[in-house]
Formats: C-alpha cells, structure tokens, sequence
C-alpha cells in the first residue's frame, strides 16, 4: 500500500499554491502563452474564447475554490498542502490507456480516432461524477460532519478512493451516448470499440485500490497472496473498530464473545468468550503526545472497549503494525480486468454484429463483479439478503445485457465488415 505518492505543501516561498497563489499563477501564464499561439494556428480570439475559454474559467474555479477545500489538515486545524495520490494517479493512468486503445480500435472501424478524444472528457467527468455519487449515496453516513465545509470537502477527495465502478460505468455510457447522438457518431459500433477499453481502464483503477487500501478482500489464512496493510489502511481501521485486531471475534447482533484468539491483546489482558462487548471505538488521547503539525489523517490512534462494564484501553504502541491478512481482492480484480479486455478484443473477430461486443463486456463484467463480491467485505448485504447493492446491480445488468443481445442479432442489420 502506498497511498501518498508525493506531497505538494500548502505554501511556497510565503505565497500558497492553491487559491489566489501559485496554481493560478501559473494557469494565468499558461492562457496568456496560449492566446500569443493564436497567431501560428490562425484562429481568431473569439473562437479561441468559445472553444477552449470555458476549459481555461473552470481550471482556475477548480484552483481558487475547490482545492483548497480539499487540502490536508493538520491535527491544528490549519491547511498543510494535498496529498498526490496513489490511487488518482492510477486513474489517470487507466483512463490515458482506455483512450489510446480505444482510438486504435475506433480506426479499425472506420470511425474517426478524434471522435474519441472528444468523447474522452465527458465520459472520464460523467463517470466520476456517476461513481463518487454512488459511493456518497451508498456511505451517506461517512460524509455528514459538523460543518457543511468538512462535509463537501469530504465528498470531493475522490483522489482518495471512494468510487463505485457501477456509478461511473453508468454514468460514463450515458455521457458518452449523449456526445454521440449530438455529434450523429454511429453508437452501436461505437461501443464496441469502446466497451473493452475500459476493462483496460479498470485494471489500472483496482491497483490504485491497493495502493490506497480499499475494496479490500476478506479475512483468510495467511498464504502466499494475502495481503497485510498498515496501521491507518481503510482495512485496519475496521478490523480495528470491529474488535478482531486486538483478538475478539464479536456476534454483530447481540455483542457477545464468541471467542478470544490465543496470544492476542484481549486475550492478554484476560478477556474471556461469553461476554458482552458494550462499547467499542478509536481513542483520539493518543494524539495529545504528537505534534500539531502532523497530518489529521496520519495520526495513530488507539482504542478503548467496555466489555461487562470493564473498561479497556489499548494505546497506538501496543497495538500490531499490520492488519490481519485478507484475501488480495484488488490484485484479482485487476488481472481479471485484463483478461476481461483481452477476451473482449479477440472475440471482435467473431461476434460481427454492431452492438455486440459491447452487450458481451456488460453482460461479461456483471458475472465476474458477482463473484468478485463474495471474496470483499466493504460491502454489506441488501434488501434483507446476503447479496450487496452491486451483486443486485449485476443481476440487472446482465438480465438487459442478454436482452440486448437477443434484441442485437433478433433484428436485421449488416455485420461489422472491420477487424478488431
């Protein structure tokens, strides 16, 4: 796991760089080089200001008002720069993926490969915008603070993790079925060429969920694939908060004991299966020991317990460096997203029909993300069953797949005459 790629701070040399700062300064220069090049390329500056101005207004709104919302705090309460990610840069780097492979496949259909970079920044926006809402609805819970600041800046830092695949294929399709049927682009034979790129894009995005520790597998014996995350990994936190890090193994619907691991912290300190676990959560008075200027997010924090009406105290210190193993669940996901698109791009040259391919990877992906589910925990069951809100969402995606498909090769069409 490496969630911090690198660490841009909050001030340089006196001035910040988010804000009315340095960012700004330099998208101001940026724009100001960019309007001398009119004169090589010919264009006029109202066309300019047309095409590229609301680009341009957005970057420096982004600048001066959303990241500094969404800049780092300090145990103080103060601004101490942002965080570069490594999950943003995964997703930078699946989606730069998704869309060259999508231009090579898009010219083997005769389609304009710029027709993809046009589409490219409203399905990248649709899909991001379709997958954090997802998440924000999903975990509503996990956003509401005591000030409406802390609470929006919580939902923007989806650099972070916190995004459903579902929301932002979704929402990603219908940006992209939009800009289609606005620029008259032939849809069916559109989406396949597109539909298995982002698989490609996918792989990229689960390895950006193992560098930030999210969408973790289950607990399972510690084998040569399980995966061990650090102290303040999403992982850790709720293996922490469950009881299971410090040995207890608690009924989620009465509080009961049902066992005590041997050699553990509870198991130390006496703690017996059979009794109640009334109370459980982080303890914060570790952070009176540490600096202020230390990052909120990286603090250690202990955990205090009442079990019988005892209470027990566990420090940072005594607590264990690494969570308990779990099932490598990113690291699956990942392959099988590469192996999804590679399938997807050789049975091109089999399934002709427009439309196809395209049916094929939804309905594909629903099977695999059904069972994918069964080895992650970050996601509880719904609707009074085991399945969870993205196995129900499956089932649907791959029940108007199959109806896609019969529909797709029921009604008369030519078949597709381009190789994959």
């Amino acid at each position: 796991m490496r969630s911090t790629l690198f660490f841009i701070p909050h001030e340089v040399a006196g001035l910040p760089v988010f804000g009315f700062g340095w960012g700004l300064i330099l998208i101001a220069v940026g724009f100001l080089i960019r309007l001398l090049l009119l004169k090589k390329t010919h264009q006029s500056p109202r066309a300019f200001l047309a095409s590229e101005g609301p680009m341009w207004g957005l970057i420096a709104f982004a600048i001066v008002f959303i990241l500094p919302v969404v800049e780092l705090k300090n145990l103080a309460g103060e601004p101490v720069g942002m965080a570069i990610r490594g999950y943003g840069v995964m997703l930078l780097l699946g989606v730069l993926s998704a869309v060259a492979l999508a231009m090579a496949r898009a010219r083997r259909r005769g389609i304009d490969p710029d027709a993809i970079i046009g589409m490219a920044p409203w399905v990248f926006i649709g899909g991001i915008v379709g997958a954090r809402l997802f998440y924000v609805v999903q975990y509503s819970d996990r956003f509401m603070h005591d000030s409406w600041g802390e609470t929006i800046r919580s939902m923007l830092t989806f650099t972070e993790g916190g995004l459903v695949v579902y929301g932002g294929f979704i929402f990603g399709t219908l940006a992209g079925v939009f800009y289609a049927v606005r620029q008259r682009l032939p849809l069916w034979r559109l989406g396949d060429a597109i539909v298995p790129c982002m698989f490609i894009g996918l792989a990229f995005g689960r390895i950006g969920c193992l560098l930030n520790g999210c969408c973790y597998g289950g607990a399972c014996p510690d084998y040569w694939a399980a995966l061990h995350f650090p102290v303040g990994s999403p992982v850790y936190v709720d293996q922490l908060q469950s009881g299971s890090l410090v040995g207890l193994d608690v009924d989620p619907d009465s509080g009961i004991i049902r066992r005590v691991r041997p050699g553990s912290l509870a198991a130390k300190d006496g703690i017996e299966s059979g009794s109640r676990l009334e109370k459980l959560q982080l303890d914060d008075r570790d952070l009176e020991k540490l600096s202020s200027d230390m990052p909120y997010e990286r603090a250690p924090r202990g955990v205090l317990a009442m079990i019988d009406g005892k209470v027990y105290q566990w420090s940072s210190d005594q607590l264990p460096e690494r969570a308990m193993p779990v099932q490598p669940a990113q690291l699956i996901s990942s392959f099988s997203a590469i192996c999804l698109c590679g399938l997807l791009c050789a049975a091109s040259y089999w399934f002709r029909r427009e439309g196809a391919i395209m049916m094929l990877g939804f309905a594909s992906y629903a099977v695999l993300r059904f069972g994918l589910e069964w080895i992650r925990v970050d996601e509880q069951g719904q609707f009074g069953t085991d399945l969870s809100i993205s196995q129900w969402v499956s089932v649907l995606v791959f029940a108007l797949s199959v109806v896609g498909l019969f529909w797709i090769y029921g009604r008369k069409q030519p078949s597709s005459k381009v190789e994959a």
